[in-house]
């Protein structure tokens, strides 16, 4: 995959209704693909296979799909319309996946490392990636200068994980140990009912 798909995968995101609320190519670039691509540098420094939680319209995944061609990666994504544009734009990139399903319905304890990028509330965004993530894996949020770490370390800790650190507005959360009996909860439960 050359840096030309990842532009014309910016065209498409910007031309297909419903996929980004973003209408400025400018901002889309720095949005969906330079933003994705800070992590790139952390993200190798963790194993395993990866899931993008919620992945959208493909970011932060694809962009790291492609900047990281030796690593698996699986776009995770509940909506139908948005896995269809997924599975168009991720053709010629064969280390990625799209799966059509709610972080709620997957099997725990499966990936190396979560990722979660304008998820949800970062607490719920925890809920939701932990799950996913073996023990000795990790999840890794993107986080707003005004986030509450305390509330997603308290998370991390119900859920069998533990906050690690924090580079750049990158949140790392350490799988400790198996997911704990209860979780994943129903699916809609984390947003309905945070858990802090």
């Amino acid at each position: 995959m050359t840096a030309t798909v990842l532009e014309r995968w910016l065209e498409a995101a910007l031309a297909t209704p419903g996929i980004t609320g973003i209408r400025d190519r400018a901002e889309a670039r720095r949005v969906l693909l330079d933003d994705a691509l800070r992590a790139t540098d952390l993200f190798a420094t963790l194993e395993g296979d990866a899931v993008d939680v919620g992945s959208g319209s493909g970011s932060p995944g694809l962009p790291l799909a492609w900047s990281l061609p030796d690593r698996r990666f699986t776009l995770l994504e509940a909506e139908r319309r948005k896995c269809d544009f997924l599975e168009n734009v991720t053709r010629d990139l064969v280390n990625a996946a799209v799966v059509w399903g709610r972080a709620e319905e997957q099997q725990t304890d499966t990936y190396g490392v979560a990722l979660a990028k304008a998820l949800a509330k970062p607490p719920v965004a925890a809920e939701l990636c932990l799950p996913l993530v073996e023990p000795g894996g990790a999840v890794v949020l993107w986080l707003g200068p005004s986030a509450d770490l305390s509330s997603v370390s308290a998370v991390a800790e119900q859920l069998g994980g533990a906050y690690e650190r924090e580079e750049r507005g990158l949140v790392v959360l350490r799988k400790i140990s198996r997911t704990p009996p209860g979780f994943p909860r129903r699916p809609g439960m984390a947003k309905k009912r945070p858990l802090v």
